[in-house]
């Protein structure tokens, strides 16, 4: 039996957040959704995402701030950040920071798909959804 991986979706945007869980459910992939930092973050403990899905823009604790406490996870937890609000530079502070990518909003899906897939270190995208 294969191994699913399990991807966490960090999202203060309910509709983004439900798009972005229907997308990777029917990819093949194992999801839990988070409107928030902290939520993620005191509930992450009782499973391990093998990548997180992270927004850069979020009340309370920022995507990079979240990134920070993912690179003090041995091993650090891969993320994806994305972003509708991109500045110059954020691109390499969010690469810097740990993330094994940086997409802009609105997310094309195989991009998003691709990503994940590299930052899982496996050479297979998840499934085409139909």
């Amino acid at each position: 039996m294969a191994v699913v991986a399990y991807i966490a979706v960090l999202d203060d945007e309910e509709p983004v957040r439900k798009a972005l869980g229907r997308l990777l459910r029917a990819s093949g992939l194992e999801v839990a959704c988070y409107a928030g930092a902290r939520e993620f973050l005191d509930g992450s403990a009782q499973r391990r995402p093998d990548c997180v899905v992270l927004d850069l823009h979020m009340p309370g604790m920022s995507g990079l701030q979240v990134l920070a406490e993912l690179r003090r996870k041995r091993p650090p937890v891969p993320a994806v950040v994305i972003t509708a609000h991109d500045a110059p530079g954020t691109r390499e502070q969010c690469l810097a920071a740990g993330a094994a990518d940086y997409l802009r909003k609105p997310l094309d899906e195989r991009v998003l798909l691709d990503a994940i897939s590299a930052s899982l270190g496996t050479s297979q995208t998840p499934e085409n959804h139909q």
